[in-house]
């Protein structure tokens, strides 16, 4: 039984007058900020923007590194080299970092490179060593069980298990593809029960009907999701309801 955990989301993933989310208004809700680094979202000015809102709130800030795929928001998988994809990542890390005033504390892949390092040796150790290489530590944010977690672990970095609320588990632990049925969860009661089951009875009913083993230092609420801060306001209502403490990975209260 957790009495702590951690509460992040997806930020900054406008792009000049595209507007995605309410970052504004998320930012007052959780205490990690996956901010896009303009590989699969955001421009240098939302960056920037978010950032400063996210220091404003007391908020921690991650690099959501992706993919180069801007048009598919980077959920489409690349076969990447590994110098390629390592370089990406540094490059992605560096650019925050500067936009930032150099806040950012820990990274988390996005989209289909967060599914790729699950299971992908090669692709994971490009990512691990990208953040091993940067000029100062950053802990890694990522799926209990994946192969980016444990290179991580292995390479000396602090490691962050995340779990997701708004979204469907396959009986393996995975996450169910966006393009099959039960992928994404909409309702905010629903997905605030989740939470607390998740956080509280370290487990979760996959889309076929198991129940499986969870481990969670983080909860993630997805900031792209229509009515994403009302869910994300559901799931931190119903935590604390649940006698669990809202404590960012890093040690920030909100």
């Amino acid at each position: 039984m957790a009495s702590q955990v951690d509460l992040n989301a997806d930020v900054g993933e406008s792009y000049g007058q595209w507007r995605l989310g309410d970052d504004e208004a998320m930012l007052r809700v959780v205490t990690s900020a996956n901010v896009a680094c303009g590989f699969h979202a955001g421009d240098p000015l939302t960056l920037r923007r978010t950032c400063a809102a996210a220091v404003v709130a007391g908020v921690e800030i991650g690099a959501q590194v992706s993919y180069r795929d801007l048009v598919g928001f980077g959920r489409r998988f690349l076969d990447a080299s590994a110098d390629e994809l390592a370089a990406d990542v540094t490059y992605q890390i560096g650019a925050l970092d500067g936009v930032s005033g150099g806040r950012v504390t820990y990274v988390k892949p996005h989209g289909a490179l967060y599914n790729t390092v699950v299971h992908h040796e090669a692709q994971a150790e490009a990512v691990v060593a990208a953040v091993v290489a940067y000029h100062r530590p950053l802990a890694v944010l990522g799926l209990p069980g994946s192969r980016l977690l444990a290179l991580a672990e292995q390479a000396g970095l602090q490691v962050v298990r995340e779990a997701f609320a708004d979204r469907g588990y396959t009986a393996a632990g995975t996450l169910v593809p966006r393009s099959e049925p039960g992928a994404v969860l909409h309702d905010p009661d629903e997905v605030a029960d989740r939470a607390v089951r998740l956080v509280i009875g370290g487990e979760v009913v996959a889309v076929t009907g198991e129940v499986i083993a969870v481990e969670a230092d983080s909860v993630c609420i997805h900031g792209d999701t229509p009515g994403a801060v009302a869910i994300a306001s559901a799931v931190r209502a119903a935590l604390l309801a649940a006698g669990v403490e809202i404590r960012g990975f890093m040690g920030q209260d909100r």
